[in-house]
């Protein structure tokens, strides 16, 4: 009896066995059906969360070109170096001392890094590729574990220090930090690249193990209307002024008058925003569109458009110039102290009388004059897409006295920029049409169709065509009879003025003593202007006119960019008007070859197409003529060294 009732308790047990695992089965049943069909979304994201962590990198940004096509800001691939501390098999400091030659960081911050409790840190960024490559071959040799590279965008300037101030520069966030890389961040910076890395189950990234890459769309890219063979020809002119001179800093700018178009902006000091770190706030600054200064003499042919202009002053009108003028108890004077007697406006214009200069404003009227100064963009931005253009300052006009305007009138009492300055003189070299300074001629999509294209904006004719030529016409003789004689450009007409102004005391007010900033402007060629430029020097040690050391300047970039643009010149030298071939021909220098190849070229003024064409063929170089009769000028000076195969151009003229 004993028996049976034991076997019936164990049976019993039996089935509560099987019941309790056939309720265990059911619930598991139960939950692995919510896990995986009804609740699978969160579970994906919890599983994802565990396993994997991502990396955000940035992709390259767009490239900026000028208008040639030639890239000035372009991204390249480089390597960056991060660790998992967790994963390093040396010590701290052993890592370090092998690998802190070939980062930008020192060694006991490295060694710090490496101490960090974490998985993932960043050793150096954008590493140059030869230091990449050193440190990979390091880090084979000694075997080092938990180091690796991440190939990261990183943004790279192939012309160096050309255009420094204009194009800006990136910070390793990949954001724009200054110029046009900062003003147009949001249409060139580069997306972001998110990288999936797998992780253990304490959140430890398994190292290497990139899983994939979510990678942006390409980014535009921006086409300026610079011309890189103007700018280097600018930059280049801007060195030599720095060296021979020494002043605090210079600018240029040279524009195309008819469009506006920026094809050349230039400063000094500079930088190289490849390395900008090494850079300085004085050198980051855009003068061009940024520095105010007085402009003197250079702003005397806009005061005197306005007078003519208004009907207040004409080419006829006669001034008595006695050297010296009061005006409201206030004497102004020449600069030479000298008087010049009875002169009209060409005169005062081409000796640059200040006094005549003051009559005239006294004549035209604040009213009158302000209107003007207006209409020429003073006063106001000129809306070109860099940042941190200055306004200029105008006096109110409430507030201008006599004195005011007096001196107003031959630059004084009145703030510009650069820019100011060649926006207006463009008006008076295009017929009295203002045209808006641009430096964006395009922004693309990355198939390279326009996006958006720069539209060529008229911003007003502050002066009638008629008065425009006027004033050209004189300030032509300002170059080829005046002060302005040293930018004289052989072959050519060109006009412009010189301007020599105190610098003023921005701490104090009034003028700082001894201290100039010379400039010259000009417009040319006068018969059709394709360029109006203006170069501005700051403080030159010396000789501080601007006849002096801003005109040869201007001279000397545009007998350059007339070969370049290969403009035909328009002025025939008196020794080639005489029409005798025995005083046009010189002797004929023999053919010098160097040894590694290099021809001298001689000065082929005088000689004979055929003459030039023999000279030319035995040298081993191409001979492309324009014209006939006798040489008058030539693309590559004498005393240029070519090379074999290369070719000349000569310009004729019966």
């Amino acid at each position: 009896m004993i028996k049976g009732e034991e076997k019936i308790a164990f049976r019993d047990n039996i089935f509560k066995l099987m019941a309790f695992v056939s309720l265990a089965i059911a619930v598991l049943v139960c939950r692995l059906i919510w896990l995986q069909v009804i609740d699978k979304t969160t579970l994906d994201t919890k599983n994802l969360d565990q396993v994997e962590t991502s990396r955000k990198l940035q992709s390259p940004r767009g490239t900026i070109y000028d208008r040639n096509g030639n890239p000035l800001a372009m991204s390249m691939v480089t390597r960056s170096l991060y660790a998992d501390p967790k994963m390093i098999k040396k010590s701290p400091d052993e890592i370090a001392s092998l690998i802190a030659p070939y980062t930008r960081i020192k060694e006991d911050e490295i060694v710090k890094r490496l101490k960090e409790d974490t998985a993932f840190i960043w050793l150096d960024r954008m590493m140059d590729p030869d230091k990449s490559k050193a440190l990979a071959q390091v880090m084979k040799e000694n075997e080092l574990e938990g180091l690796n590279f991440v190939e990261e965008s990183r943004r790279f300037y192939p012309n160096g220090n050309l255009l420094a101030q204009v194009l800006g520069f990136v910070g390793t966030d990949d954001k724009g930090l200054d110029g046009l890389e900062m003003a147009k961040d949001d249409i060139i910076r580069g997306g972001i690249t998110k990288e999936l890395v797998a992780t253990d189950q304490h959140g430890n990234a398994i190292f290497g193990s990139v899983l994939s890459k979510f990678l942006p769309e390409k980014e535009r890219s921006i086409t300026l209307t610079i011309d890189t063979t103007v700018q280097f020809i600018a930059e280049r002119a801007l060195d030599k002024v720095m060296a021979e001179s020494k002043p605090n800093g210079a600018s240029i700018i040279i524009m195309d008058p008819k469009t506006g178009e920026i094809l050349a902006m230039a400063n000094r000091p500079t930088y190289d925003p490849n390395h900008y770190e090494k850079g300085s706030e004085n050198s980051f600054k855009n003068r061009a569109v940024i520095d105010m200064y007085e402009p003197g003499s250079t702003f005397k042919p806009l005061t005197a458009s306005a007078a003519l202009a208004s009907g207040k002053w004409s080419v006829d009108t006669v001034y008595n110039d006695m050297g010296s003028i009061n005006i409201s108890g206030h004497t102004i004077q020449n600069w030479n102290g000298e008087g010049y007697g009875n002169v009209k406006l060409l005169e005062i214009l081409k000796y640059s009388i200040n006094t005549g200069m003051a009559q005239l404003g006294v004549t035209t009227g604040k009213s009158i004059m302000m209107d003007y100064l207006k209409a020429y963009g003073f006063g106001k931005k000129t809306g070109i897409e860099l940042p941190g253009e200055a306004e200029g300052q105008l006096i109110p006009e409430e507030d201008i006295s006599q004195l005011d305007l007096a001196t107003m009138a031959f630059g004084q009492s009145v703030a510009v920029t650069p820019l100011q300055m060649v926006q207006a003189f463009g008006a008076i070299a295009n017929g009295g049409k203002m045209m808006m300074p641009h430096i964006i001629k395009s922004i693309n999509n990355p198939d390279g169709s326009p996006v958006e294209t720069e539209e060529i904006k008229e911003v007003g004719q502050p002066i009638p065509e008629d008065v425009a030529k006027t004033i050209l016409g004189m300030l032509e003789k300002e170059v080829s009879e005046g002060g302005g004689n040293k930018a004289a450009v052989d072959g050519y007409h060109f006009a412009g003025k010189t301007g020599t102004a105190q610098k003023l005391d921005a701490e104090h007010g009034g003028y700082l003593d001894g201290r100039y900033i010379a400039s010259f402007v000009g417009v040319g060629p006068v018969e059709d202007p394709r360029f109006v430029a203006l170069v501005v020097i700051d403080d030159p040690n010396g000789v501080y006119y601007g006849g002096q050391i801003a005109a040869p300047v201007f001279k000397d970039i545009m007998s350059q960019l007339v070969r370049y643009f290969q403009l035909s010149p328009s002025v025939t030298k008196e020794k080639d008007l005489q029409g005798q071939e025995a005083t046009h021909r010189p002797s004929k220098p023999a053919v010098s070859k160097s040894d590694d190849g290099t021809i001298i070229l001689p000065d082929f003024t005088g000689w004979t197409t055929g003459e030039v064409r023999d000279w030319l063929h035995e040298a081993g170089l191409q001979f492309i003529p324009d014209g006939t009769g006798y040489a008058i000028s030539q693309d590559e000076p004498g005393g240029a060294e070519v090379s074999i195969g290369d070719a000349v151009t000569v310009y004729f003229k019966r």
